[in-house]
């Protein structure tokens, strides 16, 4: 197996929601290509509508990739039995810079029950944490009032808007910017505790 840069999430449960982080892996790519089927999935990402053959396969070779050459990272979000809820990722990591960018989705019955905010939680902890970043960064539809709460659930803080910013169906879409740096107010949740492994 080769050497993981970016490390791995703590083996234990973690917050009063129990549920974890795990590094993504073939396994769970059936469950992905299910979810990213889905209209709002479809809708407030910057996946390609449609999708084309071999996408989520093409697409979990970049995020393998990158985490052994420390550019990106994609966890599996799964609950206390192991069941895949969504996946919480790193699309951008700048190693130089230590900055990161985070990005967060359920699986439709996931969500409405906190699993997001715990996961974003919890990845964030990981980048400070195992990546030393100094700033992370959230780009989220300015249609997309969920993940806009979940930021600020998570203690994330809205920047701005950056205008017309993706094109997707040939439609140009504005974009919130919500950052947390590490001197930001203390959130309020055990911070997780990470280790990277070889």
């Amino acid at each position: 197996m080769p050497h993981d840069r970016l490390g791995y999430m703590p083996d234990e449960l973690s917050g009063t929601l129990k549920v974890r982080l795990v590094p993504l892996g073939e396994e769970h790519l059936p469950e992905v290509a299910t979810m990213v089927a889905d209209a709002d999935v479809v809708r407030f990402t910057r996946f390609p509508e449609p999708l084309p053959p071999g996408f989520v396969a093409r697409w979990y070779a970049r995020y393998r990739d990158g985490r052994v050459d420390g550019t990106c990272a994609a966890f599996a979000i799964v609950d206390a039995t192991g069941a895949f809820l969504g996946l919480a990722l790193a699309p951008h990591v700048d190693g130089e810079a230590r900055e990161a960018e985070l990005g967060y989705m359920l699986a439709p019955a996931a969500r409405g029950r906190g699993i997001a905010t715990e996961a974003l939680r919890q990845l964030s902890d990981w980048a400070f944490g195992t990546l030393g970043a100094r700033r992370l960064q959230l780009l989220i539809s300015v249609d997309n009032r969920a993940s806009s709460r979940v930021a600020q659930r998570a203690g994330f803080l809205h920047e701005g808007v950056l205008r017309s910013l993706h094109v997707k169906q040939g439609l140009r879409s504005d974009t919130e910017v919500w950052s947390l740096l590490p001197s930001d107010a203390r959130r309020e949740w055990p911070r997780v505790m990470t280790h990277p492994r070889t």
